[in-house]
This record gives C-alpha cells, sequence and structure tokens, in this order.
C-alpha cells in the first residue's frame, strides 16, 4: 500500500500537468460513474493528506481517491494510450495523460465531506504546519501496543507498515510497547524522524531509511535492495547494528517487522 510519501509525490506531479487547466475525465471500465461530472472542467489544485488525494474541481466537486493496497496511477504524453486492463480513471488534456487502475475509492467529495475526512485524519508529518500534539497525546492515554498505533491514521496520517517499521527501529523502540508508556520527548523524536524520512521518500522512489555507516558495505551509494531497510522485510536476517535475528509478527492485521535486541520494550 503506498505510504504518505508517494501520495504526496502523485499530487504534486499530477498538479504540474494538469492544475489550472480544463481537462477531459472519463472511466473506461465504469467503476467511477461521476467521471462525466468533471469532463472539460478546470482542475484547480491537488491536494494531498495522509493516504488521501483530493483532486479540486470547485467547492462540491472534489474527487476522492484512495489508493488501498492495489491501486496505482500510470501517466504520459498524448495520444493516448489504446485501454488495457481494468482502467477505472482517465485525465487527459491534448499534452498529457493518465490513468488509475484499481483503487478503494474513486468518487466525488462536497467540501463538507471533504472537510470531514480531514477531521477524522491525525496530523500528517508532510503537511506544512502540522501540529503533532494531539497525535502523542492519543498514544499517551492509550494502552495498545505503539506499533499498531503508528499504522492508526487517526493518530497520525500517512505512516503506513514501512515506515512504521523503520521508524520504531531507528528510536529503538520496540512496536508491542504500550502507548501510554511511551515518553513525549520519543514521540517528538519519531515525529521529527518521520518528517524527514517521509519528506526524503517524496524525492527518491525508493524507501530508504539506513543510513551508510550502518549499511554492510558503509557506502553512501546503495550496493544492494536489502540495504534499504533495517527491519521491514529482514526477518530472518541478521540486524546491521546487533546481528541478532530479525523478528516477524502479526499486529492488528498486518506483519510487524523488529529487531528483538536493539529494540527492548
Amino acid at each position: 500500500m503506498p505510504e504518505g510519501n508517494e501520495i504526496h509525490r502523485f499530487a504534486q506531479t499530477h498538479a504540474a500537468l494538469f492544475a489550472g487547466r480544463k481537462v477531459h475525465v472519463d472511466s473506461p471500465n465504469g467503476r467511477f460513474a461521476d467521471a462525466n461530472a468533471l469532463d472539460g472542467k478546470k482542475l484547480l489544485g491537488v491536494d494531498a493528506v495522509g493516504k488521501h488525494l483530493g483532486y479540486n474541481f470547485g467547492r462540491d466537486l472534489i474527487m476522492h481517491v484512495h489508493l488501498g493496497i492495489y491501486g496505482d496511477f500510470r501517466q504520459g504524453k498524448m495520444p493516448l494510450p489504446e485501454v488495457t486492463g481494468a482502467v477505472r480513471l482517465r485525465m487527459y488534456t491534448r499534452t498529457d495523460w493518465l490513468e488509475l487502475r484499481g483503487g478503494t475509492d474513486t468518487s466525488i467529495f462536497s467540501g463538507a465531506k471533504w472537510g470531514s475526512l480531514l477531521k477524522r485524519l491525525g496530523p500528517d508529518p508532510l503537511r506544512p504546519g502540522a501540529d503533532p500534539a494531539p497525535g502523542f497525546e492519543k498514544i499517551q492515554k492509550r494502552n495498545t501496543q505503539i506499533g499498531a498505533l503508528l499504522m492508526d491514521q487517526s493518530v497520525f496520517a500517512g505512516i503506513g507498515n514501512i515506515y512504521r517499521a523503520e521508524l520504531l527501529f531507528r528510536a529503538r523502540i520496540s512496536p508491542w510497547r504500550p502507548g501510554k508508556e511511551t515518553s513525549l520527548a520519543e514521540l517528538k523524536g519519531i515525529w521529527k524522524d518521520a518528517k524527514k524520512l517521509l519528506s526524503e521518500g517524496v524525492k527518491n522512489t525508493r524507501y530508504v531509511t539506513t543510513i551508510p555507516k550502518d549499511r554492510p558495505h558503509r557506502s553512501a551509494r546503495l550496493v544492494l535492495e536489502e540495504e534499504l531497510h533495517y527491519v521491514y522485510r529482514r526477518h530472518g536476517k541478521p540486524c546491521f547494528i546487533c546481528g541478532t535475528k530479525i523478528g516477524r509478527k502479526e499486529m492488528a492485521g498486518r506483519t510487524v517487522y523488529w529487531c528483538p535486541k536493539c529494540q527492548k520494550d
């Protein structure tokens, strides 16, 4: 599932291509029934919050896109390619096009509905001026494991399975620790690190969370794909820091990865 960095990258790219221009919108497979309501209208801007995209065509014409696990975009220069597969959405001008396949939701939101969505979401590390205090407060009141709370989009918006695992490792905090046992200083550190890693992730198409001195080859250039992450999908392999085998277990319906030695409860 795309995490916040990819969603913000899509927003930037799509705004650069289409914002301020009248666009054609259609739905080749018919799964976006309201496509005609947007066809020929000017796209005013594209907003990203957590894992949600909002394409603003006017006060009560906001196209909401949530990619979920399987949704993905493809784009290119005109002419339009032949439709292949289940294309839910196309947006295009005389010069550029994009396609959306899959996704959890593609629908039109009113301004009120978009506002209601934003109120349900926690602070997004990639949003300028986002205040993390409400997220800190929620975590410190709950006995739920910190690993589950970081995946809760009402706590922080945009953090997914990769960043959850890597942020906790970098903070040396066990994903199994109850939220209320996590100090404010630790939470501030996670937030600061999330802003850094996700911002880098907007620019880099890969999720890179390791630093050169910790990699087996200790190179500024990544030698192996395995060196991208400290723990994510490295179960059974030795921790780069202590050599302990990385653990893997289910937590709240998702797989969590951690180092049992570096990340003690």
